[in-house]
């Protein structure tokens, strides 16, 4: 049945077009404004190619909706072929936005306003440092600064001369700090001034020069650690020549991960996909050139390192950052530096509180968009849909190459048919989301991450045929029927606190090893009120002898805030599999509610700095959101 829908489909828009419809602007593009008998035309042509009312009612909810998506894509396209055809590079769309508007401020921080030709000139200097310092095309350099505009300068400079930047989590400290700079073969770090002693405290793992920006004329705190400052000052200022060497198929940054297991992983972006995140964001959310926009998001993710700035470096927008976020200040600053607050743009708004803040706000429309950093499964909800994440066409389903599969809960493996093939979810049915894999495509290529290893868990074979691949997200979503999309859960050990993925594995070693070695898993349990879910370990001590203080303890040396457990379970042992792997997914069912659980229940008071044990009052005062996380 799907050509004929294609041939219904295809007649319905030429109807539309040839039936001198009345058209509405969007951009440079013109789209018919559908009117009731139009939109019935339409209808009836789909129903006669494939018969049957729901086949009607699906084109007609949904035909409009995918034809705006369809022309907001070609934008994109044309972005990115035109790209690839000139074999450009990030850096170099920056530079023809400077040769137009160079005086035009691109960044806002605090009091300071950095203008494109600014950025461009520092940018420059740190090019030209990299090659004076002997960093060759190919190579990587970690950074781990905290949120300011010499931050996006940095990689920037690094990139015009085709040298890969590691954009490291200012919250990381020991192990996972250590992993993720030689995860990525880091072969120097740049630091920033203000988080200069959490490096130096891993120092001795590191064999590679440090360069510590921010020092101005003093010398670095850092033992042995490079005044960049100075060795920008005496830098030069003009374009690096090198930068005609670098591509659209050359890495551009590593951006980090957490996966479903493990440490983080650093995951390959290049210049076509950084170019293809930013170009749908703006697309798609119908940014504009002199939007002012509000990004105070982490730089080193994805939302905001490369679909907030790329809105500056690629499409000639202003962005406001700041050092941390701050709900206090959010409208505040938003308003001091007349940000265009018509759309906001970004993932993780929750259905619950979607239309309560719409309203209170006044905000028209919210852009919410899926997506993996690493992954090519990407949707984005464009038209405002309350709690969706995104949508895909249900007439021309194949269009976009994206499905959900079913998996099993336990294992997180996908279910196979008698052919060994997978099985997709119809509407209702959770399953885990999946990108399939087109090589040499800017958009639908998976690069992977930098160890190969970690690269090939993430790829799903023989999904709809023998030999296809896929992309697996490792997240489970739900679809309604008209093709919307909403977020259900993660699979593996992979959960979200406080805007950051927490590895259970991760954290795992370090709740065990801080607990003299004793068994422990680590799980995400709901809050109410809360965004996403709270860490949450169980840990066997039947003796009763681990020492809750010196257990904080070691959480705040080895865990960045995100990360440390908000409840602690205390057990006299904990289930196994025939393989000895803890189960977890029992533990994680019965979450914190103490009027179920009989083994102790502590609760880390933030305010007290210390874990205290969850009484009823206490448990009342958390499920009913008066606590505060």
């Amino acid at each position: 049945m799907g050509w004929m829908r294609m041939a219904a489909v295809a007649g319905a828009v030429s109807l539309l077009w040839g039936a001198g419809v009345q058209k509405m602007s969007f951009g440079a593009w013109t789209l018919p404004r559908l009117s009731a008998t139009q939109l019935a035309g339409v209808a009836a042509t789909v129903y006669i190619a494939c018969g049957g009312y729901y086949t009607l009612w699906l084109a007609y909810m949904t035909l409009p909706r995918d034809l705006r998506a369809g022309i907001k894509y070609l934008y994109v396209l044309v972005k990115l072929k035109k790209a690839t055809y000139t074999n450009s590079n990030v850096a170099k769309m920056f530079m023809e936005n400077v040769r137009k508007n160079p005086n035009k401020v691109a960044l806002i921080y605090e009091d300071q306003k950095w203008t494109f030709a600014q950025i461009d000139e520092y940018s420059n200097r740190v090019a030209n440092l990299m090659v004076a310092e002997g960093y060759k095309h190919g190579e990587t350099v970690a950074l781990f600064m905290m949120n300011r505009p010499e931050y996006v300068c940095t990689w920037l400079g690094c990139a015009k001369v085709g040298v890969v930047t590691a954009l490291i989590n200012f919250n990381l400290r020991a192990t996972p700090l250590v992993h993720c700079i030689q995860v990525a073969n880091a072969k120097a770090v740049i630091c920033g001034l203000e988080i200069q002693k959490a490096l130096e405290s891993v120092r001795k793992e590191l064999e590679v020069p440090v360069y510590v920006s921010g020092c101005g004329d003093t010398v670095p705190e850092f033992q042995d650690g490079k005044n960049m400052d100075q060795l920008l000052s005496t830098s030069s200022p003009t374009p690096p020549l090198e930068i005609d060497q670098v591509g659209m198929s050359d890495k551009l940054v590593y951006i980090y991960t957490s996966g479903t297991t493990g440490l983080p992983k650093a995951a390959i972006i290049k210049h076509a996909r950084f170019l293809f995140f930013c170009t749908a964001a703006h697309h798609m959310a119908t940014l504009k050139e002199e939007d002012v926009i509000y990004n105070p998001l982490p730089l080193y993710h994805t939302a905001g390192g490369m679909v907030g700035i790329g809105q500056v470096l690629v499409f000639n927008c202003t962005a406001v950052i700041r050092r941390k976020f701050s709900a206090s200040q959010f409208w505040v600053e938003a308003k001091k530096h007349n940000c265009t607050v018509r759309v906001m743009f970004g993932n993780g708004v929750r259905s619950q509180i979607w239309e309560q803040f719409t309203t209170r706000f006044q905000m028209p429309v919210i852009a919410e968009f899926y997506g993996a950093t690493e992954g090519i499964a990407n949707i984005m909800n464009m038209d405002g849909k309350p709690g969706a994440c995104g949508f895909v066409p249900m007439i021309l389903r194949h269009v976009l190459p994206v499905y959900l599969i079913k998996v099993d809960q336990e294992t997180g493996e996908p279910w196979r048919d008698k052919q060994g093939l997978c099985i997709m979810c119809k509407p209702g049915e959770p399953g885990e989301f999946v990108g399939m894999i087109k090589k040499n495509d800017a958009m639908r290529d998976f690069h992977g991450y930098a160890d190969r290893k970690a690269t090939q868990k993430k790829i799903i074979q023989d999904v709809w045929k023998k030999g296809d691949a896929a992309f697996k997200s490792g997240d489970i979503l739900v679809m309604d029927e008209l093709g919307y999309m909403y977020f259900k859960d993660r699979t593996g050990d992979t959960f979200r606190w406080r805007g950051e993925n927490v590895s259970s594995t991760e954290v795992e070693g370090v709740v065990s090893k801080v607990a003299d070695n004793k068994d422990a898993v680590v799980y995400g349990v709901e809050v109410p009120g809360a965004e996403g879910k709270a860490g949450m370990a169980a840990i066997v001590d039947p003796e009763g002898s681990l020492n809750l203080t010196e257990f904080f303890d070691g959480m705040k040396k080895n865990l960045p805030p995100y990360a440390c457990p908000v409840f602690l379970r205390i057990m006299k042992e904990i289930d196994a599999t025939g393989t000895f792997k803890l189960k977890k997914l029992a533990l994680q069912k019965e979450g914190f509610d103490r009027n179920v659980i009989k083994d102790k229940l502590y609760f880390l008071d933030g305010k007290l700095g210390q874990y205290v044990k969850l009484t009823p009052e206490l448990f009342d005062q958390i499920t009913n959101a008066k606590v505060g996380l």
